[in-house]
Order: C-alpha cells, then sequence, then structure tokens
C-alpha cells in the first residue's frame, strides 16, 4: 500500500513540474517513478556486492534492509528533480499567448 501511494504521490509531483515548465507531463511522471525503482536496485546490487567482497553478513531477507530503499528511493527521486527543476528553469521557453505576438519583435 505504501508503494501504491509513493507512485502516485512521485508521479503526482513530476507532471505538475513539467506542466509548470511545458515538458511533457505523463514521460516525466513515469520517469519519475522510474528513477525511484530504478535507484533502489542499483543500491541494492552494491550493497550485495559490498556484502560479498567484505562478508558483512547481511541478511537482504530482513524486513529493515527492504525499509532501507524506501529512503535511497526517496533522495534520487529529490535529486533528479532538482536537477530538472534547475535545468528547465535555466532553459525555460516562454510560449507565445496570441497569434498576433508571431514573428512579431517583442523586444523593442
Amino acid at each position: 500500500m505504501l508503494g501504491i501511494i509513493l507512485i502516485y504521490w512521485i508521479g503526482k509531483y513530476f507532471y505538475q513540474l513539467a506542466e509548470k515548465y511545458h515538458q511533457n507531463k505523463w514521460l516525466f511522471a513515469i520517469l519519475g517513478v522510474v528513477v525511484y525503482y530504478v535507484s533502489q536496485i542499483i543500491v541494492g546490487i552494491i550493497m550485495a556486492i559490498i556484502n560479498e567482497l567484505f562478508a558483512l553478513g547481511i541478511d537482504f531477507d530482513n524486513f529493515g534492509v527492504s525499509l532501507l530503499g524506501i529512503p535511497i528511493g526517496a533522495l534520487f527521486t529529490y535529486l533528479f528533480y532538482i536537477v530538472l527543476e534547475k535545468n528547465w528553469e535555466k532553459n525555460k521557453i516562454e510560449p507565445i499567448q496570441s497569434i498576433e505576438d508571431i514573428g512579431s519583435d517583442t523586444s523593442i
């Protein structure tokens, strides 16, 4: 149940961000959720490799280790959100408000 709620909120915030900067809304909503899960997978693989190299004895069937993925996924999703927001703010494109503005020099 917690996973469904997180997917909804992540998708919602990325959808609103893409809408604010006139980007493809559904693409970035889905991409935000993908970043959440892929970051969990990558960190899980890194933890498994470190566990095998240094014989730490981490039990990956443990519920606590599973819960570790939630803040990791949230952190990487938030970082991705900040990167997108800064990039789009820097390269912001203002849409044309009316048909009469096409071809006119608005810098005068």
